[in-house]
């Protein structure tokens, strides 16, 4: 009884201390990402259900990325044009119409039309999200705040992906009105609940401006934070889009099994995230914990590389280690580049982070796919690994640069 109402305190100290707009958003996040299902197997729907190559697959999550790395721009801009609110509502109303779209498109050159044009809209959304949680955290609660949405995102994720790998194994194009039904859902609700820009000014005191605003490409330690960011994202990214087809393809799990797999990611971090960072949070540096997710992701990728005499397990035992390193490193991630930025900058700040997931999926699965053609899945199971390992030794020199306290 003792350890319970221990366990239990600490997820209630976890928890408290946060603003209501906060929870407000988390809410949303975990309506709109309760129906993230149709990015995860965009690669199996163009493979299984268009029965086009697998390079063809990696064009189409490519041009996926190629629309949002100008979306995130776009956002970034526009968030500290017009703010974070209006943004939010349209990318999220928008990209829903068009996941709604895209489930009935067959044509292969309009496929890849729409699937720009969607991320252009969809990734528009991200910066804009970051900007809202930054604006509503109190200082002291940053990190958790961040915490605290991606639980909502990974807790909807866990319920999308379950839902997305039964609805694959039926019908494909399900996951897209699903996905485009919850998005538009998340825009109404964001309309709805999150307050005016007018009425959080009313509550809310206005900051000074400082002398000099400074550009996110002014900001030295920033841009070699992103490059790194970008390179960790390019090989995370892959475990949620090539990794699901070398399980179909070479360990022959189901499309159930794969979306059970990928939902377990959601469940640890719902359960363990927000415990993990409240009591990780201050007791060193927000670099350590990103070296360590690193390494954990290098881990990771070596279990791929292991004989597939049990593929259920060890495709648990990769996602369970890759989710350590997520939940070690993209909470301070967040909160180092919220830190470095203000209110007027904030935006383009967040667009920046944005953009970095945004060249992973250009990078990432057009790469991946060429070298699996190519070299096969250990040569690139091996080249992620040393990705990993080559992030966490040009992390922790970045934290002991001369640029990290500018």
């Amino acid at each position: 009884m003792r350890i319970a109402h221990q366990i239990a305190t600490s997820y209630r100290r976890s928890f408290s201390g946060l603003s209501r707009e906060t929870w407000l958003l988390s809410v949303v996040m975990l309506i709109n990402r309760a129906g993230t299902m149709a990015v995860p197997f965009m690669s199996m729907y163009v493979t299984q259900q268009l029965h086009r190559s697998i390079a063809d697959a990696g064009l189409v999550i490519t041009l996926f990325g190629v629309g949002s790395i100008f979306g995130a721009s776009a956002g970034g801009t526009l968030v500290d044009k017009i703010g974070f609110r209006p943004v939010q509502i349209v990318a999220a109303i928008g990209s829903g119409l068009l996941f709604i779209l895209f489930g009935f498109v067959n044509n292969f050159h309009w496929l890849c039309v729409l699937t720009v044009v969607l991320a252009f809209v969809a990734e528009a959304f991200r910066p804009a999200n970051y900007t809202a949680i930054a604006a509503y955290a109190r200082p002291d609660a940053l990190t958790r705040s961040y915490s605290l949405n991606r639980l909502a995102i990974n807790l909807g994720w866990a319920v999308g992906a379950g839902m997305g790998g039964l609805l694959a194994g039926f019908n494909y194009q399900w996951l897209f009105f699903v996905d485009g039904a919850t998005n538009v859902a998340a825009g109404l609700l964001i309309l709805s609940l999150l307050p005016s820009a007018r009425r959080r000014a009313a509550s809310h005191p206005a900051e000074v401006p400082p002398a000099i605003i400074r550009k996110p490409w002014q900001d030295a330690f920033y841009i070699r934070f992103i490059l790194l960011v970008a390179l960790f994202n390019t090989s995370f990214f892959l475990v949620f889009r090539l990794v699901p087809v070398f399980w179909k393809e070479t360990w022959h799990l189901q499309e159930a099994g794969i979306g059970m797999v990928l939902a377990l990611n959601g469940v640890i971090i719902a359960l363990f995230e927000m415990l993990l960072v409240n009591r990780w949070e201050g007791k060193r540096s927000p670099m350590y914990y990103i070296v360590a997710g690193s390494v954990a992701n290098a881990i990771g990728f070596s279990v791929l590389l292991l004989p597939g005499g049990w593929p259920a397990g060890l495709a648990v035992l990769c996602m369970c280690l890759m989710t350590l390193g997520e939940m070690l490193a993209m909470p301070f991630m967040n909160s180092i580049i919220m830190q470095r930025s203000n209110a007027w900058n904030r935006g383009q700040y967040a667009a920046g982070y944005t953009l970095s997931w945004s060249v992973a999926q250009v990078v990432g699965p057009a790469s991946g796919a060429y070298l699996v053609a190519h070299g096969g899945y250990p040569l690139l199971w091996a080249l992620l690994i040393g990705a990993c390992l080559l992030c966490a030794w040009a992390f922790r020199q970045l934290g002991r640069s001369k640029w990290a306290a500018s």
